[in-house]
């Protein structure tokens, strides 16, 4: 069974939601749409307080090439534009309307029918995917249609989609692919189309054999789309360690997919991709998962972007008993949530509750120098040894030694036996090491 070659876990999958159909949230009375919830520039408010605005309707204009729209996720009036506290901890702009109905721009094709055919050409596509507002939903939240404009010089051989969903507990992308998986494929071609490339595959863990068996069997009437079933070992999710499984390419340090004739969208990204093409709806909601072992009704849930998370967790149920910690995301690569009134953003995949004593720190110790943070690293990097210069403000050796390269996984915390805080030094070097590297180009 292909997987990646360097490093890996495999944590418990506690994937309780998997059989939860998915739910649609309820329309909340308010919501705070975030003009900064993806990589990139901000978008700019278009709209003013006392505006009347239908979903879908652009209020925030992408700033730069590396930017995204943003769209009003329900119709109302426009109550002020100010900052609000999101997920990270910072407070960000944001569009506060308060709903009046649910009126839709009349361009949004809201029926069921399945569309099939695309007669828009490469150009076209892309435009349509950039006025949409759609990001990568896997986690990153790049703009998509960057992705679809290679570098001069670079040509992609393979679309590769991402159907991985290796994070422990998070379930949206296999629910997709059950219930959207002829969305999927139709996004697939349109996306082959968009990059001129003839071959396309779909990586899938074999813990979700529902939707490998049921994504090959519609993948029989489209040409150059391949099923790829995949070893479960985390973090497999990653764009770099999913081509290394599917292509058996590896891209070096520093660089892009793209150098290696790849490029990588999530399920989740790919279905925004067949809305926004085939039924001119822009990304105005998203899939997420609320789930935890004590969660009342683990589930999936289409949540309106701007909808704060208190409200979906209110309608899953409420807090259970006992949860000590609530993750934004999953507990690999989610971040500790100080509250839930923060807005649902476009890389909102789900809310984790944990109990008490999972959410307890053992305290840290000294490093024994076992190495088996070395072992796991999927970038085969030294994370012990990149804490130890982070603690030491090195920052020449931080970037000399690749820190740049780390993609968060958390392997090297889940695996070491002294309970080093190892990703946190690194998030906290990266970033200083990151703002480094910026006002050196800007020289």
């Amino acid at each position: 069974m292909k997987s990646f070659r360097i490093g890996g876990i495999h944590p418990k999958e506690n994937k309780f939601s998997a059989g939860a159909a998915i739910q649609q949230a309820d329309i909340p009375a308010t919501v705070a749409i975030p003009l900064a919830h993806y990589i990139g520039n901000p978008s700019e408010a278009i709209v003013k307080r006392g505006d009347t605005v239908k979903v879908g309707q652009q209020i925030g204009a992408g700033s730069g090439f590396i930017s995204a729209n943003v769209h009003a996720s329900v119709s109302g009036k426009v109550r002020k534009i100010d900052v609000q506290l999101d997920a990270t901890g910072y407070r960000r702009p944001a569009v506060f309307i308060e709903v009046e109905g649910d009126e839709w721009l009349e361009t949004i094709d809201r029926t069921p029918d399945i569309v099939r055919g695309c007669s828009l050409g490469k150009e076209e596509i892309i435009q349509k995917i950039q006025d949409a507002g759609i990001v990568g939903l896997g986690g990153a939240t790049f703009p998509a249609h960057v992705k679809l404009m290679p570098p001069p010089g670079k040509k992609a051989e393979y679309l590769i989609i991402n159907g991985v969903e290796c994070e422990p507990y998070l379930t949206c992308d296999h629910r997709l692919m059950m219930e959207h998986g002829e969305e999927i494929l139709i996004g697939t071609t349109i996306l082959m189309k968009a990059l001129g490339v003839d071959k396309a595959i779909v990586g899938i863990e074999n813990n979700k054999p529902d939707a490998i068996e049921h994504l090959t069997r519609l993948a029989t009437t489209f040409l150059g789309i391949t099923i790829q079933p995949l070893k479960v070992q985390y973090p497999q999710g990653g764009e770099k360690q999913l081509i290394d499984a599917v292509l058996r390419r590896q891209v070096p340090s520093g660089k892009i997919p793209i150098e290696i004739g790849a490029v990588v969208f999530n399920v989740a990204t790919t279905f925004a991709v067949y809305e926004a093409v085939q039924k001119n709806k822009p990304m105005i909601d998203r899939v997420m998962t609320i789930t935890g072992k004590d969660a009342p009704n683990a589930s999936n849930y289409r949540v309106r972007l701007g909808t704060y998370l208190s409200h979906v967790v209110e309608q899953a149920g409420g807090i259970p008993e006992g949860t000590g910690k609530i993750v934004g995301g999953g507990p690999m690569m989610g971040r500790s949530l100080m509250n839930l009134d923060v807005p649902m953003a476009k890389g909102s995949a789900g809310v984790l509750f944990m109990r008490d004593e999972e959410s307890i720190r053992k305290p840290s110790q000294n490093c024994i120098r076992c190495a088996k943070c070395v072992s796991v690293c999927p970038m085969g990097l030294e994370p012990y040894l990149l804490m130890a210069y982070c603690e030491r403000n090195m920052w020449d050796e931080l970037e000399s030694n690749r820190t740049m390269d780390c993609i968060e996984c958390g392997s090297c915390n889940y695996t070491c036996p002294s309970h080093r805080p190892l990703l946190d030094y690194i998030r906290f070097g990266k970033s200083t090491v990151g703002n480094i590297i910026r006002n050196r180009n800007n020289k």
